[in-house]
């Protein structure tokens, strides 16, 4: 089985990650009952160093974010926008750090990233808020 959440976490692309616990995709058996929900903030490509942050300062441009809700062996996405009102409303975090997460086949790889369940918390009343318009 593949995680809808594999291929967009593999990408090469820069990207934050934002989830409720840490990340392991490496699901063996269905006991593992957990829940996890995972944003995906897709920093826009831009030429220049550190991503187009000069000297690595600056702002980090977001131009698309996706939300997967993981329960066991099975992943839902539950949210994707490129609106850029709607980016707007997302906190981009700034604490965010190197992260390890553990792929499907078992391969440790590493985001740049953050475990912060109150922050995904704002995030999900962002996604009720423009999903009810």
């Amino acid at each position: 089985m593949i995680f809808k959440i594999s291929p967009i976490l593999q990408n090469p692309r820069r990207k934050l990650i934002v989830s409720s616990q840490e990340i392991n995709l490496n699901i063996t058996d269905d006991s593992n009952r957990r829940e996890n929900t995972i944003f995906v903030l897709m920093v826009k490509e831009s030429s220049g160093s550190a991503g187009g942050r000069g000297g690595g300062s600056g702002m980090r441009k977001i131009d698309k974010i996706l939300a997967f809700k993981m329960i066991g062996k099975i992943d839902e996405q539950i949210y994707e926008t490129q609106d850029s009102q709607e980016i707007e409303e997302f906190d981009i975090p700034y604490s965010a750090v190197a992260m390890d997460i553990v792929l499907e086949s078992g391969v440790p790889s590493v985001v740049q990233g953050v475990i912060d369940p109150d922050m995904v918390n704002r995030y999900l009343e962002i996604v009720r808020k423009a999903t009810r318009s």
